[in-house]
């Protein structure tokens, strides 16, 4: 990505489309979660992402010069985290509402700079602790209602595999970091779809399942509606700074807000309007903070 242009219109416009986007993709997934194999709605979501995205880099011209890397093993680790972070959260969307593991997305950012911190040697400061204890109380008052009942294990196992996904894509994230000083972000985009796709392409052998019409719509869509939302926020982030589009980031929880109430008939729970402010916040603070020790990236 180039350094940013400051047009903040159009950067907070592409963010509010990327959730818009993002919530689509999320929905679909959700939708057929019941008949189809997750490695085979991986392999769906993943394959028709890369439609968009090899549109969008001939229209810059940028296909396929830009895929030339000189870091393949980089991208081999970020591809293969980012890969297991969306097995984790389409089998968490698949037992939760869309707009809790939506919200469990958003612990990534804090992860990440703790992993700053761990692996890249950054310093852990004020702004970055609290935004840990932000999100930790965030996530407890989301999760608690439901750890003492016995009745309903599978929202808690989604609990848990929506904060894998979030662990996986921070890791995604700082590997990001380090070979975006070399690599473009065309390339980064490519590649992780790419090793997404064969990834669920080999769980052919465990079993996929022929499906109806409708059914191939809602997974072809949901890699059209990824793709779009990955493009969408790059542009946004490159219109516009972090601190402009943090802001932004409730209005794009009221989109799996909805779906889940006029789709899927599912109200927000009271632990999710407790745990909404305390993970955005927290989520918010580290991106900010994250802002200051990020170099730009190449496009």
């Amino acid at each position: 990505m180039d350094n940013v242009t400051d047009r903040p219109l159009a950067g907070i416009l592409l963010r509010l489309l990327s959730g818009i986007l993002f919530t689509g993709m999320m929905v679909c997934v959700k939708a057929v979660s019941t008949e189809v194999p997750l490695g085979q709605t991986v392999f769906f979501r993943s394959a028709f992402a890369l439609l968009p995205i090899v549109i969008f880099m001939a229209w810059r011209r940028e296909f396929p010069r830009a895929l030339a890397t000189r870091r393949p093993l980089g991208h081999l680790v970020r591809s293969g985290l980012g890969a297991a972070a969306m097995f984790a959260s389409f089998a968490a969307v698949a037992r939760l509402p869309v707009a809790e593991a939506t919200l469990l997305a958003q612990l990534s950012p804090v992860a990440m700079a703790v992993g700053g911190v761990v692996l890249l040697g950054e310093r852990f400061t004020r702004h970055r602790a609290v935004a840990f204890a932000l999100v930790l109380a965030g996530v407890v008052a989301l999760v608690a209602p439901d750890l003492g009942d016995n009745q309903d294990q599978g929202r808690v196992l989604g609990y848990g595999l929506g904060v894998l996904a979030a662990l996986l894509t921070a890791g995604a994230l700082v590997t990001v970091r380090r070979i975006s000083r070399t690599e473009t972000a065309a390339s980064i985009a490519f590649y992780f779809v790419l090793v997404t796709a064969l990834a669920g392409l080999a769980t052919l052998p465990l079993g996929w399942v022929a499906v109806s019409g409708e059914t191939l719509a809602l997974l072809v869509l949901a890699g059209l509606f990824g793709g779009a939302a990955h493009i969408c926020m790059t542009l946004a982030l490159r219109y516009a700074e972090v601190s402009r589009l943090a802001p932004f980031e409730y209005v794009a929880l009221i989109w799996p807000v909805l779906a889940d109430l006029m789709i899927f008939g599912l109200a927000p729970s009271h632990g999710f309007l407790v745990a909404l402010p305390l993970v955005l916040g927290g989520a918010g603070l580290a991106a900010l903070e994250g802002r200051r020790f990020r170099r730009p990236l190449r496009q």
